[in-house]
């Protein structure tokens, strides 16, 4: 039997919304992938002229018109018309090394036992490494029996998925729109016994888009959360959750209306509650320990990032 090239075997999805000009960038970088991937952009109803160019300029790049911003859901659109067997996901301002997409079918094939590969993100001209993907490669779980250590979450805009995976969970809950959006589609993953793994040869480079509202971010990360609680976590846990975005939104002057907000979601959370199984929760704990333990650094060493840090890793979807 014939074996399949790496471009017949995974594709690439970019998110994108009224970001023309950085998106005609990545896409230049990544139709000259030697992997030769097929390409979908996922066009969350942009009013520039983001459609027009991408149809002139990259015939060969499939354009997936979502209609309408539907945050992170719009790549569920574009994943939906993909044929490989595996799909990797960034966004407008950030773009796969040569080789890296060759390397995660490489991976991905010899361990069945993964789901998720998040890359290494390296940003701006220096290449630095991403603070997030520094916590990730000093993650508490270890990497026995994995490519590279287990983790918790992941980094939505420099991931490959095995495609049936993220079609079987239903990819990004439309609700939360934006802002942790990954936290419940990694424990969907973990609760179906599928592993997520820091993959440090594979490379995403982001020059960080200036098109972005950091006081919008915070909110939506703290009232996600708290929905996920809900949706995924003990109760202990969701009171926690619940009480932090309270504080987040007290302290943003938004209280009123994101606590209203916040409060409109218990119904739809409370109709889709499953817990996830033991071991996932597990595996959150032995995180949350070693956050603990890293926090108390000895003397002269500096601490740990944050696990749960944001990444820097824009959302080009963040615009409402």
């Amino acid at each position: 039997m014939e074996k399949k090239s790496p471009s017949r075997r995974i594709s690439v999805v970019v998110l994108t919304h009224n970001r023309a000009d950085e998106l005609v960038a990545t896409l230049e970088r990544l139709v000259a992938l030697p992997e030769n991937p097929p390409i979908f952009v996922a066009d969350n109803g942009s009013n520039d002229n983001t459609v027009a160019l991408v149809k002139t300029l990259f015939p060969t790049v499939c354009i997936v018109e979502c209609g309408a911003n539907l945050g992170a859901a719009g790549r569920n659109r574009a994943a939906a018309c993909v044929g490989t067997d595996y799909v990797a996901f960034c966004d407008d301002d950030t773009w796969w090394e040569p080789g890296s997409l060759d390397r995660a079918v490489q991976i991905l094939d010899a361990w069945p036992n993964v789901g998720v590969l998040s890359a290494r993100v390296v940003v701006g001209e220096e290449k630095l490494t991403d603070p997030t993907c520094s916590a990730m490669h000093a993650s508490p779980l270890g990497s026995e029996g994995l490519p590279g250590p287990a983790l918790i979450g992941y980094m939505a805009g420099a991931c490959v998925f095995r495609t049936s995976l993220f079609r079987r969970l239903g990819g990004y809950e439309p609700r939360l729109f934006i802002g942790g959006e990954e936290e419940l589609v990694a424990l969907n993953v973990l609760a179906c016994a599928q592993s997520i793994v820091y993959c440090d040869q594979l490379t995403v480079h982001h020059h960080p888009s200036p098109s972005r509202d950091s006081g919008l971010r915070r909110r939506s990360l703290a009232r996600n959360a708290a929905w996920i609680a809900w949706l995924r976590l003990p109760w202990p846990e969701a009171c926690r959750a619940t009480l932090h975005a309270l504080a987040a939104f007290t302290h943003e002057g938004t209280l009123a209306r994101d606590g209203l907000s916040l409060l409109r979601g218990f119904a739809w959370t409370l109709r889709r509650r499953n817990v996830v199984p033991h071991h996932v929760l597990d595996l959150r704990e032995r995180v949350r320990t070693g956050e603990r333990h890293a926090a108390t650094p000895a003397p002269n060493t500096p601490n740990m990032p944050n696990m749960h840090a944001e990444p820097t890793v824009s959302k080009a979807d963040v615009q409402t």
